[in-house]
């Protein structure tokens, strides 16, 4: 079962150039400029699943700048991955507070901000990229507040045909997922994230 409330998934690259079109060339379908993420080096692309759900590929706005963000740990890979799933909560301030009754502490909520394509600024808010996220397998939660949401803007689409994941102890990422109130399925094995999707030359898995 995928989480109803899923916003979208982050699949980071140290270049994203690169990723766009080696995306686009195993999909068929080519992702779309999103914009550039304010005072944090990165800039994004995006492709909807269907529904009020889309994929981010983000990387550096420069790949040749040092250091490389942090963002989503960019300055530490060496390839593509899947990086973090974001979802979207009826409340997010009660989610946190829930959250950490339950034992689990989602990190302080923090404002973010993007600058379209077109001049728009998209201001959000979101727990931060930091913290114990089982490398990345308890989301990032996300409150849109105001904002167009990005799916809104007639992106190209895929389909989310499944997405899981792999943690050394599925059962404390399990707890975490609990004190959340949202949905994976966990197996034991290396961290990962893993999506399934559904594109115009056939199923494809990323990572």
């Amino acid at each position: 079962m995928i989480e109803p409330r899923m916003d979208h998934l982050v699949y980071a690259a140290p270049d994203l150039d690169a990723l766009v079109a080696e995306f686009t060339e195993r999909t068929g379908v080519a992702p779309v400029l999103g914009g550039r993420h304010v005072g944090r080096g990165t800039r994004n692309h995006l492709v909807g699943l269907g529904g009020a759900a889309y994929l981010e590929l983000i990387g550096p706005d420069d790949p040749a700048e040092e250091p490389l963000p942090a963002v989503f740990g960019i300055d530490r890979l060496t390839g593509p991955r899947l990086a973090a799933w974001v979802v979207r909560p009826a409340d997010l301030d009660a989610t946190v507070r829930q959250a950490r009754e339950r034992g689990y502490d989602p990190g302080d909520i923090a404002p973010l901000s993007r600058r379209t394509p077109d001049g728009r600024l998209l201001e959000w808010r979101l727990t931060p990229n930091r913290g114990d996220r089982f490398d990345g397998l308890a989301p990032a939660l996300i409150d849109w507040q105001d904002a167009r949401h990005p799916t809104a803007d007639g992106l190209p689409q895929l389909r989310l045909v499944s997405l899981t994941g792999r943690h050394p102890d599925p059962s404390a990422v399990g707890r975490a997922l609990a004190a959340l109130d949202v949905t994976l399925d966990v197996t034991g094995g290396p961290a990962a994230l893993e999506a399934v999707l559904d594109t115009p030359r056939g199923e494809i898995t990323i990572s």
